[in-house]
């Protein structure tokens, strides 16, 4: 095995970890023995438990965007009918005991009191890539005013993860997105 799969292999250990008990009470000890490597070489590879952090969220944030995209491209109709299914899919996707949150959110929650943890550099990077996808997405489909929308549908699509963490129900998150979808219709009105 070479040295990049390896890394990888670490990384994909601290991910199940990091989702499955939290960033805090997973040890580097149970990451390595997930792994199947030595603490030392885990040390070879991330200088601190800090930089895996980093290195677990790098890994989630383009498959994050693209499993958005997917659902965004995939629902038929005008932009804010594609906005109203992201909310849906996302509704279907978290409507499950297996999910625990987003990865980014939980992460910062944990990391509050270190507001300067490459961990959290690296959430916020993929929450401005993802606003910025969504304001191109939007712009692309009619929408005028589109990135002040997606900022709006960021918050709105962050507290549907919240609030369904809470409540564990579905509806929170498709009144979030009917709420999206609606900030939609005004700004795709453009002025002549």
């Amino acid at each position: 095995m070479n040295s990049d799969q390896t890394r990888d292999r670490i990384v994909a250990a601290a991910a199940r970890l990091f989702y499955d008990e939290g960033i805090r009470a997973a040890s580097v000890d149970a990451i390595a023995e997930k792994a199947g490597v030595t603490k030392k070489t885990l040390y070879y590879h991330f200088r601190s438990k800090d930089e895996l952090i980093a290195a677990y969220l790098e890994s989630r944030d383009q498959p994050t965007l693209s499993l958005y995209a997917r659902w965004f491209e995939e629902t038929p109709g005008s932009a804010a009918d594609k906005v109203r299914g992201l909310f849906a899919e996302f509704a279907r996707a978290t409507n499950t005991m297996k999910w625990k949150g987003c990865g980014f959110l939980r992460t910062a929650a944990e990391l509050a009191s270190t507001p300067g943890h490459p961990a959290l550099k690296v959430g916020a990077a993929h929450k401005k890539r993802f606003e910025a996808w969504l304001a191109e997405a939007l712009a692309r489909d009619g929408a005028a005013n589109a990135q002040a929308v997606a900022r709006s549908i960021v918050v709105l699509l962050d507290g549907a993860a919240s609030v369904m963490l809470v409540h564990r129900d579905p509806a929170y998150v498709e009144a979030a997105g009917a709420v999206a979808a609606s900030l939609i219709a005004p700004a795709s009105v453009k002025a002549a």
